[in-house]
Parts: structure tokens; C-alpha cells; sequence
């Protein structure tokens, strides 16, 4: 079997045995390099007109990883004041973050307001709040295409079912409830949902989206939203997301819209995943096999709260096996269900995976571990958060977050 982690030489001049030993597991591990890559990559989606890329940061906080995103050139989303305030400690400039919360407080858009930053309103009622508190000011209104795409239903983010945006057929209430307020509308946005490896739903939603705008004649940024994919089967030979494909079957449709539009408003996509899944691992240690009822386990310390995805969307993760620093592919294969140690029958990582016999002490790899990793992690079973640790250009490695103490766990108490 193939191995990424030694065809992508992930670890550089790094030893991931040494590192678990040094850090502890589970053990996230960013590579500067492949988070730059896919930051570059995607900022060549449109290349004719006015383009920027709004990293959504919400796949992944790390302030490390939002310097990184400053010094590629990206903007960024935020869906909250706490992940506006992350941005201002790594100094982004206001004029540079897109806020696109929903079902918010009057008190937390005005966090936004008060720092000129564009927000973008979810609903109408969101709308109508915005406006009786802040008349007069410009902003964006999230519309639904009516186009859904994503490898399960909680990651679809428009369509008939979902929670977001506004519907097309309410697009002139909209514009009346912004009349009323005399707010300015210079701005919409979208999202189809997430990990998507085909472009047409993209494509369409685009199209759509494009048609919403005609309703609104001074725009000055149409932002179309993110979700590409990665691919999670690497192991399987899964190809990467043709962006190239997307480039060319995008830009003749922007060339129609702004003939129509008579100019080219600020044209905006907004990846989270795309930029960072593929920019991290995790680490950790076999601690015990067993079988029950011709189940075999793999008992491990990557439980669902260092990892929610599987357990959450049922989401695949390829996983390698480490023997004495290196990818161990060799022997015999078997059957087994990778699970962690959480006292929850779904603490699983993997089920019924063929993969090389392995014995306690191994590491397991994780791979694609960069997006909806680390942001989801949580403190179950009183298990402090792991350390996070990254391989920068130059080889070396760095902490970029340190590993949570039972003292952090215990701060928050009154007692």
C-alpha cells in the first residue's frame, strides 16, 4: 500500500516518533509549505477580474495559521466576535475581514460595525435588526441559490432544507426592509456547502447567484462562496479538486454578467477547508486490541474529542500506521475498527479498515486533519485539548498552540 505521509514527505526533516514523545498525543502537526500551496492554489481561481479569497476561518482558528493567511494576501470570514477578535490579535485589517454570522445579537453586530467591518445578514428579521440599529450603514445580505452540494446533509448550506440564507423569492421584501432602514445593499453572498469534488452544482449556484444580483445595482462585491473539496481517499488514488476546470468554466460566465452588469464588482470565493484539511495530521499511540464479537478493535487516544468528523458526518479520514518513525506498510493485513477513548459507543474513527497488523506502541497518522479539526475539538470525559505544532519552511518546529492543562480545565470553576 501507498503511503503519503513518505510520497509527501509531510514530516520534512522531522522525526513524527520524536515529535509524539516530545509533545505528547494526540498531536496535531501542520506543514507551513502544503498550507501556502492550497492558499496560492486557490487564489488563482479568477484571474480576469477583481478577486479576492475570505479564508473562512472557522475550519481552522490557529493564530499561526491567520499570519499565514495575512501574508498569502487572503482576506478572512468571521462568524463571530471571538473569531473577529482572534483576526485584530494577528493585526488583520478591518477592512480585510468579512463577517457573515447568523442569528445574532444586535449587541455582537455592533462589535463588527463599530470597526467598519462588512457584515452580511442571514434572514430578513436579521436584516430588519441591523437596520433599526444601525440605519444608513451599507452591508451584505446572504442569499440561498437554491443550489446544495456536500458530502452530507450537515454540510449542505443552501437548498430547500437549511437553517442559512435568503430565499430568492423573498429577495423584494429584502429590498423593502433595507428602504425602510436606509441601509445600502452593496453586497451578497452565498454558500452551497461543503467538500464538493464536482464543479457543475458550483457552477450553477454561481448562476444564480449572479441572476440575484441584478436586483441590487451598486454592488461592490458578489462573493460566491467556498466548500471546494480535498481529497480524503489519498490512500485510494482520490484526485484533487480540478480548480483549473472551475477557472475555465467560471470566467465565461463572469464574462457574460458583467457585460450585462456594465462593470465587476469585487468578486469574492470563501474556502475554508481547501486551504488547511490538507495542511495537518494528527498523531497518536495504540494503547490496546481486542476483539468482541469477531470485531477488531485498535484502541487509540484519537478519540471524537480530538476529532469530531467521524463521529459527527460519518467522515472519512485515511490513517497510516508509524512503527520507529516511518510508515509501516508492510506484513500482513487485517480487518479493524480504529476507536479512541472516550466512554461513547461512537467513538470511532474508522470501521472495518484493512490495514497493516499493528501492535501497541505503533503510531496512527491521521490524515487531512487541518479543517473542522482542531475548531471542533472539546473537553469530553474531562480530556484536555492536544498540543498543536508546526513544520515550517525552513524544517525546524514550532508550537503554535500548547497542549491544555488539568489546571486549564479547572479555571473556569467558582468553587
Amino acid at each position: 500500500m501507498r503511503s503519503f505521509v513518505e510520497e509527501s514527505r509531510f514530516f520534512g526533516k522531522q522525526n513524527p516518533e520524536e515529535l509524539a514523545r516530545t509533545y505528547g498525543t494526540p498531536l496535531y502537526v501542520y506543514n507551513e509549505e502544503i498550507l501556502r500551496d492550497r492558499m496560492r492554489t486557490v487564489a488563482g481561481l479568477i484571474t480576469k477580474y477583481p478577486y479576492t479569497v475570505n479564508y473562512s476561518m472557522k475550519a481552522n482558528s490557529n493564530t499561526a495559521i491567520l499570519k499565514i493567511a495575512l501574508e498569502e494576501g487572503l482576506s478572512c470570514d468571521a462568524m463571530s466576535e471571538g473569531e473577529i477578535r482572534m483576526l485584530e490579535r494577528v493585526h488583520f485589517p478591518y477592512e480585510r475581514i468579512f463577517y457573515v454570522p447568523n442569528n445574532v445579537s444586535d449587541t455582537e453586530m455592533e462589535y463588527a460595525v463599530e470597526r467598519n467591518i462588512m457584515v452580511s445578514l442571514d434572514s430578513l428579521d436579521q436584516l430588519d435588526l441591523f437596520g433599526k440599529r444601525f440605519p444608513g450603514r451599507e452591508c451584505s445580505v446572504r442569499i440561498n441559490p437554491g443550489v446544495g452540494a456536500g458530502h452530507h446533509e450537515k454540510v449542505i448550506t443552501a437548498g430547500k432544507h437549511t437553517k442559512f440564507a435568503i430565499s430568492m423569492e423573498d429577495i423584494g421584501e429584502a429590498k423593502e426592509i433595507a428602504k425602510r432602514h436606509d441601509l445600502k445593499i452593496v453586497g451578497i453572498n452565498q454558500h452551497v456547502g461543503s467538500l464538493f469534488m464536482e464543479i457543475d452544482p458550483y457552477v450553477a449556484a454561481v448562476e444564480n447567484l449572479l441572476a440575484a444580483s441584478k436586483h441590487f445595482p451598486d454592488l461592490k462585491l458578489i462573493d460566491f462562496g467556498g466548500g471546494f473539496g480535498t481529497p480524503y481517499h489519498k490512500l485510494d488514488g482520490e484526485g484533487n479538486f480540478p480548480m483549473q476546470d472551475l477557472h475555465d468554466a467560471l470566467e465565461p460566465v463572469l464574462d457574460d454578467f458583467v457585460k450585462e452588469y456594465g462593470y465587476a464588482p469585487l468578486f469574492k470565493s470563501e474556502p475554508g477547508r481547501f486551504c488547511v484539511a490538507e495542511g495537518a495530521v494528527i498523531l497518536g499511540r495504540v494503547y490496546a486490541k481486542k476483539s468482541n464479537a469477531g470485531v477488531n478493535y485498535l484502541g487509540t487516544d484519537v478519540g471524537m474529542n480530538v476529532l469530531a468528523r467521524p463521529s459527527l458526518y460519518d467522515a472519512w479520514h485515511d490513517i497510516e500506521i508509524l512503527r520507529n518513525g516511518k510508515a509501516y506498510t508492510d506484513g500482513e493485513y487485517e480487518k479493524i475498527t480504529v476507536v479512541g477513548n472516550i466512554c461513547e459507543s461512537g467513538d470511532k474513527l474508522a470501521t472495518d479498515r484493512m490495514m497493516p497488523v499493528s501492535q501497541n506502541g505503533d503510531l496512527i497518522c491521521v490524515l487531512d486533519a487541518g479543517a473542522y479539526g482542531y475548531s471542533m475539538c472539546y473537553t469530553y470525559n474531562a480530556r484536555p485539548r492536544p498540543a498543536e505544532v508546526m513544520i515550517m519552511a525552513d524544517g525546524s518546529c514550532r508550537v503554535i498552540r500548547r497542549k491544555e492543562t488539568f489546571e486549564d480545565l479547572m479555571a473556569l470553576f467558582t468553587d
